[in-house]
C-alpha cells in the first residue's frame, strides 16, 4: 500500500474517531464471518459500528488528528477491532459485552468515553447501569413522590372529618 492510500485510511479512521461518542477495543481472533456479521448487525441497531483497522494506521490517526484518544493507543496490540459508538454509549457497551458472553473468542479489552480511557471493569460497570429512560423515570418518580405524600396528608384531613361525622351520625341514629 502506498503512502497516499495509508494517509487516506488514516483520515477515514480519524473522522470516525471524531464523530464517535465512545470507542471500544476488542480482540476478535477466532470469530467466524457469520459471528462478526451478527455483531455488526446488533451494533448497527445501537448506532455503532465494528471496524478492523490496522493498528499503525489507527495509532497514527490518534497521534496526529485525535490526541484525546492517546490513552487508547497502548491498547492497540494484536488483531483488534474498533467499535465506534455514535449514539448511547452505555447501550453500545451493553450490546458488546452481551455479545462477548456468548462468544468466548471475542474479548473487549478497553474503551474511551468522555475523554477518559476505561478498563474492562469500568466498561462492565457502565453496562450494568440502567438505560437512560429508566434513569429519567426514577428521577421523575423521586421528584413527584414528596408531592404525592403531601397530597395524601392534605386529603386525609377532610376524609377523617367525614368519617368522624359519619360515626357521630351512626351513634345518634342507633
Amino acid at each position: 500500500m502506498d503512502k497516499k492510500a495509508k494517509q487516506q485510511l488514516r483520515e477515514v479512521a480519524a473522522d470516525r474517531f471524531k464523530k464517535s461518542k465512545a470507542v471500544l477495543v476488542a480482540e476478535y481472533r477466532g470469530l467466524t464471518v457469520e459471528e462478526l456479521t451478527q455483531l455488526r448487525v446488533s451494533l448497527r441497531k445501537a448506532s455503532a459500528e465494528f471496524k478492523v483497522v490496522k493498528n499503525r494506521i489507527a495509532k497514527k490517526a490518534i497521534s496526529i488528528d485525535v490526541q484525546d484518544l492517546e490513552g487508547l493507543s497502548s491498547k492497540l496490540v494484536g488483531p483488534v477491532g474498533l467499535i465506534c459508538s455514535y449514539g448511547d454509549s452505555a447501550q453500545v457497551t451493553k450490546a458488546v459485552l452481551d455479545f462477548e458472553k456468548d462468544h468466548p473468542n471475542f474479548k473487549v479489552t478497553a474503551g474511551h468515553m468522555e475523554g477518559t480511557t476505561l478498563s474492562k471493569a469500568d466498561l462492565e460497570a457502565i453496562a450494568s447501569l440502567p438505560s437512560k429512560e429508566v434513569l429519567l423515570a426514577k428521577i421523575i418518580g423521586s421528584l413527584v413522590s414528596p408531592h404525592r405524600g403531601l397530597l395524601g396528608v392534605l386529603n386525609g384531613v377532610p376524609r377523617s372529618l367525614v368519617q368522624v361525622i359519619n360515626a357521630i351520625k351512626d351513634k345518634k341514629t342507633s
